[in-house]
């Protein structure tokens, strides 16, 4: 095993603060269904990825709950690595109808939801512009042309005619969606896009391929709001994952790194408004990515306290720090079956937070020492350490703190990814 050591708006803060009180709570295309690919080779790579999850509003409201008609939905990513085909993915996996999708673009982004002159590009979807994805299903749109480089930022319109009843949608975006009434997914200009959200729509990944020779390079992070980027500035792209890509790039080596952190999500309980467990979503969420050769698991503090939750959402069962190493323990056997690196990471600091109590904190120790220990791992990352405070190591250190005293802010996500041994991962 080796060591990787190293030493916003209203609603934002309201959202990072609830996060505190509650966080651990074969078919043919086009026009037609859309059957799922799988990834056993190609040449495609992971340029950006969020997981979806089940609609729902514990923090106010947002589009997923009713669902789209007439509506154009504008949505835009920064891309982790580059190349000169694109094409996207679309998730209906929470869905309980088949999902029509009119129409879609991508673009090069410009400011806001506005697109740089001539880059919007159609995209199509077994030759035709439209799809109708099953409920549970994903689609994939066929590649386009389309040249961009890792850290360039890309705009995704759709267009959905009909009804879509609820919508699965990855909620914490950090990142700002629009939306339109009627058809606007050729629309250089912003102006129809009135309205705006904080979280993403049916879009649960991009990827892209030529440029660079295939690789089997990727990284994805999983985990909960800590790798999800709660507590980073908006529009920012500084969560830790980002602030990873971002080191990569600055070495002239860009990797695929994409984020598979749901806010509040859990090893071993499934909530209502933080996803399946993650011992369910893993399968579906990593282990079907193209191309990954590490997984990054910084998840288990949300288990420890979901059954402190209150307010908002429900409380979860308490879990002991035998069943979230047995939890580890299964991802790590699911990772090594597909010949995928585990890197294992210490939880953070929750030093006066929702979440400090002396039993939660007392598993923490545990786990904590478990990871540092068990061997069970490739690798370890001690992200606790990175940003903890040396004058009281259970608290995180204030510069690195976004003010919940359990998110890391900018910095504290910085010195998270710079924690990371770029060699080793």
């Amino acid at each position: 095993m080796t060591t990787l050591t190293g030493i916003t708006t209203p609603l934002r803060r309201t959202t990072v603060a609830v996060l505190t009180a509650a966080a651990l709570t074969a078919l043919p295309l086009g026009g037609s269904v859309a059957a799922e690919p799988r990834h056993d080779g190609g040449t495609w790579r992971g340029a950006w990825a969020a997981s979806p999850h089940a609609p729902t509003a514990p923090f106010g409201p947002n589009w997923s709950q009713a669902g789209f008609s007439d509506h154009t939905v504008r949505q835009v990513v920064r891309v982790t690595t580059g190349g000169t085909t694109a094409r996207i993915e679309l998730s209906n996996r929470y869905g309980t109808a088949p999902l029509r999708i009119t129409g879609a673009t991508v673009a090069r982004t410009d400011k806001g939801a506005s697109v740089k002159a001539g880059s919007v590009r159609h995209l199509s979807f077994g030759k035709g512009r439209s799809v109708t994805i099953p409920a549970g299903g994903t689609a994939y749109s066929d590649g386009v042309p389309f040249t961009v480089k890792a850290l360039e930022s890309v705009t995704v319109t759709l267009y959905l005619a009909a009804p879509t009843g609820p919508a699965t949608f990855h909620h914490l975006a950090s990142a700002t969606s629009y939306r339109a009434d009627g058809d606007h997914r050729s629309d250089r200009a912003a102006t129809a896009f009135k309205e705006s959200s904080g979280s993403w729509y049916y879009l649960s990944g991009v990827e892209v391929s030529g440029g660079a020779p295939a690789r089997r390079d990727g990284i994805v992070t999983f985990g909960d709001s800590i790798t999800d980027g709660v507590g980073s500035g908006l529009e920012a792209n500084n969560r830790y994952p980002d602030e990873l890509a971002e080191r990569f790039a600055a070495a002239g080596k860009p990797r695929s790194v994409l984020n598979h952190g749901i806010g509040g999500n859990q090893v071993t309980n499934d909530t209502t408004w933080a996803g399946e467990k993650g011992i369910e979503r893993f399968k579906k969420d990593v282990l079907t990515e193209p191309g990954v050769r590490t997984v990054i698991l910084l998840e288990g503090i949300n288990d420890f306290g979901g059954s402190l939750a209150g307010g908002v959402v429900t409380p979860t069962p308490e879990v002991p720090v035998e069943r979230l190493i047995e939890g580890h323990r299964a991802l790590i056997r699911e990772a090594h079956a597909r010949g995928i690196r585990v890197v294992g990471a210490t939880l953070t600091p929750v030093k006066g937070s929702f979440y400090d109590t002396p039993a939660v904190e007392a598993k923490r120790d545990a786990f904590n020492h478990w990871v540092r220990t068990s061997g069970a791992y490739d690798a370890v990352v001690d992200f606790d350490r990175a940003v903890a405070d040396p004058a009281d190591p259970d608290r995180m250190l204030p510069a690195f703190d976004s003010g919940d005293h359990l998110h890391p802010g900018d910095a504290g996500y910085k010195a998270m990814a710079e924690a990371l041994d770029l060699d080793r991962l």
